[in-house]
């Protein structure tokens, strides 16, 4: 669980960031959350877009995919979901 002092930290991390996956009208699938696994294991923190056309909430979605992939939600703003989760082999993040 993050402290509101990590999460403020991993937002301004995350500013710079472009997202790498988008949610559109198939929502989260097991091949997403799959996906999700992998990037987030290299990179330790994500973006993740929700386009327009899904048909599930925001919120919804960005709980989904932070169950399924195992990570913290740090993040929902606008259509934007923000992802982190510490990395065993490739750590580049200290936490405050």
């Amino acid at each position: 669980m993050l402290t509101g002092k990590q999460k403020r930290y991993l937002r301004s991390q995350a500013h710079h960031l472009t997202p790498i996956f988008q949610v559109g009208k198939g929502g989260v699938n097991e091949h997403l959350i799959k996906h999700i696994q992998e990037a987030i294991e290299t990179r330790e923190l994500i973006k993740v877009s929700v386009l327009q056309n899904c048909e599930e909430d925001r919120h919804e979605v960005a709980e989904e995919l932070s169950s399924g992939a195992g990570a913290e939600l740090v993040q929902v703003i606008g259509s934007t979901i923000v992802l982190y989760k510490e990395s065993q082999d490739h750590k580049q993040i200290v936490l405050p």
